[in-house]
């Protein structure tokens, strides 16, 4: 019988060959994942209670780096994942919270509520889980930087208890977007 010149013939297995064809699968992926990690995602656990009911102690969530890129500033309201220096001497700690003051704002926490501005009407906070018991502050926010405040007010070791009290807008990574563990939820 004689072989069809069609037919392709059967190469022997080569085991250098695979396991190189096996670590260049790996590193491409390990490549990506950098990328994605390093410039189009933050990945970040939250590590205490200062954002209950919003975002839960251990949750998971993902924010964008690129929200921020493109000309869009943060916005008040915002969640945020960000790196601060929170005490004296201690190395910068990545957090998440919530923009409460704009640059070049004034912020008063006076009567458990805050003013911007000035204004008599008290912020609009829907999603504090209660009503802020707190001291009063004054804050007077530097241009290019940001007012930071976790949602569970009363629980929250945030700017009112920094030496810094403010975030410069280069120090923040992304804004979140979505809770991925313990399930998927959209964080607003």
């Amino acid at each position: 019988m004689k072989e069809n010149k069609n037919e392709v013939k059967e190469e022997a297995f080569d085991l250098k060959r695979e396991i190189f064809e096996w670590i260049k699968i790996i590193v491409t992926a390990a490549a990506i994942a950098f990328c994605i990690n390093t410039f189009i995602i933050a990945n970040s656990r939250v590590p205490s209670g200062s954002m209950e009911k919003t975002i839960m102690t251990g949750d998971r969530v993902i924010g964008s780096r690129l929200a921020y890129r493109f000309g869009e500033d943060p916005d008040r309201g915002d969640i945020v994942i960000f790196d601060h220096k929170t005490g004296p001497g201690r190395e910068e700690t990545r957090l998440v919270k919530r923009i409460v003051g704009l640059p070049g704002e004034t912020v008063d926490i006076r009567n458990d509520n805050i003013y911007i501005n000035g204004s008599e009407t008290p912020l609009e906070e829907p999603y504090l889980p209660e009503a802020m018991e707190t001291q009063d502050y004054h804050f007077e926010v530097p241009e290019g930087s940001y007012l930071m405040l976790g949602d569970n007010r009363n629980n929250s070791a945030d700017a009112r208890y920094w030496p810094d009290p403010y975030v410069p807008k280069d120090k923040i990574l992304a804004k979140v977007l979505i809770r991925y563990y313990p399930g998927i939820k959209k964080i607003k």
